[in-house]
């Protein structure tokens, strides 16, 4: 059995901050690897201003720079769109995996919004790593899920839904300010400079 943490989104473009994420996730949660999934078109978000798959694909592979930070673009061969979707795809196709849902807490704030949300996180636990500016006070999602503070001894055992929180320090990095610095970051794509 392989613990595989999840970390989903557009990528547009990858940054520090993701790789941050995966670092903590894979430190605290015990994981063997870390999945950057690549989304075709986040249903949240516009189709303006995306960059081709491909170049985000190459840019998130820059930005991994780990041998257990493996990206991907799954849905795109799944042929899913939903992270609901995308994470009961996974769980029939590798059986013998645990996986876990990683995200920052800027995430969680608007997870009541996702597809079947309640769904997803009765599916998959979520690891939350805290995100500058982003209070999770009313949270819909938490509410519902009846989250603490206090971690589970052991996230794969842990009854669902099951939210985690991880400790780690701030990361400001955000895609729409790399985006509002670079607008055509995908078209020039130099050195990534991110050292942790």
């Amino acid at each position: 059995m392989a613990r595989i943490g999840l970390l989903g989104g557009s990528f547009n473009p990858a940054h520090g901050a993701h790789r941050h994420i995966s670092l903590v996730a894979l430190e605290q949660l015990g994981l063997d690897e870390v999945w950057w999934l690549v989304s075709p078109l986040n249903p949240l978000k516009a189709p303006a201003g995306m960059a081709p798959l491909e170049a985000r694909v190459a840019r998130a592979q820059q930005v991994a720079r780990h041998p257990r930070i493996k990206v991907t673009a799954l849905e795109a061969e799944l042929g899913t769109r939903f992270a609901v979707d995308t994470v009961a795809a996974l769980q029939r196709r590798f059986v013998q995996h645990r996986f876990v849902w990683l995200a920052g807490s800027d995430i969680v704030a608007e997870l009541h919004r996702w597809r079947h949300w309640r769904r997803f996180l009765s599916a998959i636990p979520l690891a939350v790593v805290p995100r500058p500016g982003v209070s999770l006070i009313g949270s819909p999602a938490l509410k519902w899920a009846g989250w603490s503070p206090k971690p589970p001894s052991c996230w794969t055992r842990a009854p669902l839904p099951a939210i985690i929180p991880l400790k780690s320090r701030l990361r400001p990095e955000s895609a729409t300010a790399l985006r509002a610095a670079n607008p055509g970051w995908a078209t020039r794509q130099g050195p990534t400079i991110d050292r942790d």
